[in-house]
Formats: structure tokens, C-alpha cells, sequence
């Protein structure tokens, strides 16, 4: 943009948006910061005079004056591959069309790092919170009790009434391939995991319980590890396990970038899957269809957690209730070529 046109864009005030599109200050600004209350016709006017006239909203200003901002924030553990990344488009995909825009904080599973994002966060009055999981600090807690905004809580389910919630049972989902495993014969079944986030726990615990039920169940058979997860350690882990534990003939890993590591290291040792040790991811990533053997894992639907928890976030802040406080949008067990 030339230095003539930036000036010019500066000097833009909404007064010249509303007479450009031939309505009042209040009805410009109403289709600015509350476009569901105004028509697709008037919302249309206006936003095509915003665009040729370069106006740019001042939303922290407009926060001020009227108490209300059109800021959502959302807190994702991680965006290092598609598992959030799929969450975030989708929950843009549906707040953006509202006249939302989004603060997106990634927490790296750390619980400081979680508190002053939400400090961080609140301090611009946002409309409403999107957060990963129920499982927080007590100085989180207490920042959000300070808040009092709607919250959606996204990939896990809460019984409380009190709780807006959109996921699933990752104890269920953990439960469930564990026993997807012992039905195809696998007696001596691994449990691997990293980071160890809550929802990770969650899923131990299904397989533990799993195992219990089959008689099956050996502690020594869980390698869990709270290192960053990746493809690599995936392979430190297999290694550690068969050294450990060499009776061990199926392994159910935490998300698919473990059970990938250990796929390729077992091709290396030239170990036969599944014949030899059946290999299980979680998450369904699109390389799990494509890699050989193809990854068994279990199917989550992390974009239409965004999308609902988005919708749900939505009609809180419209001052609506949901239809349904908790969504389960339920898992698929995928059984491949691997197990």
C-alpha cells in the first residue's frame, strides 16, 4: 500500500462507511459488531462500503465504548500437526460469516503457559472462550472465575450440568481399540504413550480397564513418557519395548505420530506387520491411510468439534441457549492392514 493510501485509510471514519452505504451511523455499526441483527441486505451495503473505502475497525476501541467485543479466544494445546489445525479452520470457518474474529493461543500442554494466555486473553474483553479440556491450574480457575463470558470446552465431555462441552470419551475411545486388539488375538497388547496430557491419561485408562476385563493386564506393558510426542520417539519406543518386553505382540500408541515412528523402525528391523506385532495409532491422520501397512487407529472428528463448539459459542453470545449443552460427536475404530 502507497504511503498516500494508508493516510487516506487512516482518515476513514465509520460516518463515511455508513453514507456510503446510505444508512445511519447506528445501523453501520450495529452491521459491524452485531451482524446477525441486521439484514443480509444492509450487512451486504455496508461491508461493500468498508471495502472500497479501505475502513478498518478499531476493535479494541469499539470494545470500550460498548462493552462488547468481537473477539472469541481459543486455547489449543498444539498446532504441530493436523489434529487442532482442523479444529481452528472450522471454528473460524463459522465464527468469521458471525462478524467474529479469533485469538488463537497455543499452550503446548503447559500449564503456565495456559495461565497467561488466559490472563493475556481476557485483558481485550473478549465475547466469548474456547478451551481444550476441562483439567486446569488453580490460578486458571481462578482468572476464570473473574470471566464471565460463555466458555465451550472442546474434546472432552463433562457430566455437569453447568458445563458447555463438545467431544468425546477419550476413556470410551481408549476402551474400545484395546478391545478391538484383544478380538483379533493379540494377547500381550503395549500401551505407549507421550506428553501426557490429560486426554492421553484418559485414554490409558480405557486401556487398562480393557485389559483388566480380558485378564490381560500387565503395568510393566505401559511405556508412557511425558517427552514431546513425534515420529522419532515413536521409534525410541518400540525399540524400548521389545528390548523390555520382547513377548509383546501388539501396541496400541497415544496419536499416530508414535505409531508411524514405529512402523518405519519396525520395517527397519524387518519385523513382519502385523504378523509379527500389530501397530495401533490414534487420531486418523491423512498419512494413516497411506503409509504401509496401513495404520489402524482410531477416527476422531476434530472438525466438527470446532464447528459445533463454534455453533454453540455462537448462540451463547447471542444470548441463546443451546439446544444441547454437551455434544458427543463420538470416535470410529478404523481397523487397517496394521493390526
Amino acid at each position: 500500500m502507497s504511503q498516500r493510501r494508508r493516510r487516506t485509510a487512516e482518515r476513514v471514519t465509520l460516518n463515511d462507511v455508513a453514507k456510503a452505504a446510505g444508512c445511519s451511523l447506528m445501523s453501520a455499526s450495529r452491521a459491524l459488531s452485531q451482524p446477525e441483527r441486521v439484514s443480509d441486505a444492509l450487512r451486504e451495503q455496508v461491508m461493500q462500503a468498508v471495502k472500497a473505502l479501505g475502513y478498518v475497525p478499531h476493535s479494541a476501541a469499539r470494545a470500550l465504548a460498548s462493552s462488547r467485543s468481537n473477539l472469541v479466544a481459543a486455547i489449543l494445546p498444539s498446532l504441530s500437526n493436523s489434529v487442532f489445525v482442523d479444529t481452528a479452520e472450522a471454528i473460524q470457518r463459522v465464527l468469521m460469516p458471525a462478524g467474529f474474529e479469533m485469538m488463537i493461543g497455543v499452550s503446548h500442554y503447559s500449564e503456565a503457559e495456559d495461565e497467561r494466555l488466559l490472563r493475556s486473553f481476557l485483558a481485550h474483553q473478549p465475547a466469548g472462550l474456547l478451551l481444550t479440556g476441562f483439567e486446569r491450574s488453580g490460578i486458571a480457575r481462578e482468572v476464570l472465575a473473574n470471566y464471565h463470558g460463555p466458555i465451550v470446552t472442546m474434546m472432552e465431555l463433562s457430566q455437569s450440568a453447568d458445563d458447555y462441552c463438545v467431544g468425546f470419551s477419550q476413556f470410551e475411545a481408549g476402551a474400545a481399540m484395546t478391545r478391538a486388539l484383544i478380538e483379533r488375538g493379540y494377547k500381550h497388547i503395549a500401551f505407549a504413550a507421550a506428553q501426557l496430557d490429560p486426554r492421553t491419561l484418559q485414554r490409558a485408562e480405557g486401556y487398562r480397564q480393557a485389559m483388566r476385563e480380558a485378564g490381560r493386564y500387565n503395568p510393566a506393558l505401559e511405556m508412557l513418557t511425558p517427552a514431546a510426542s513425534s515420529i522419532g520417539l515413536g521409534a525410541e519406543l518400540l525399540d524400548r519395548l521389545l528390548e523390555q518386553h520382547p513377548q509383546t505382540d501388539a501396541v496400541f500408541f497415544n496419536n499416530d505420530d508414535l505409531a508411524f515412528g514405529a512402523l518405519f523402525r519396525a520395517r527397519q528391523l524387518e519385523l513382519a506387520v502385523p504378523q509379527r506385532l500389530a501397530i495401533a495409532g490414534f487420531n486418523d491422520l491423512p498419512a494413516a491411510a497411506w503409509v504401509h501397512p496401513a495404520l489402524t487407529t482410531v477416527r476422531t472428528t476434530r472438525g466438527k468439534v470446532g464447528e459445533l463448539a463454534a455453533d454453540m459459542l455462537l448462540s451463547l453470545m447471542r444470548g441463546e441457549k443451546p439446544k444441547q449443552p454437551r455434544v458427543d460427536v463420538g470416535f470410529e475404530i478404523v481397523m487397517r492392514d496394521s493390526a
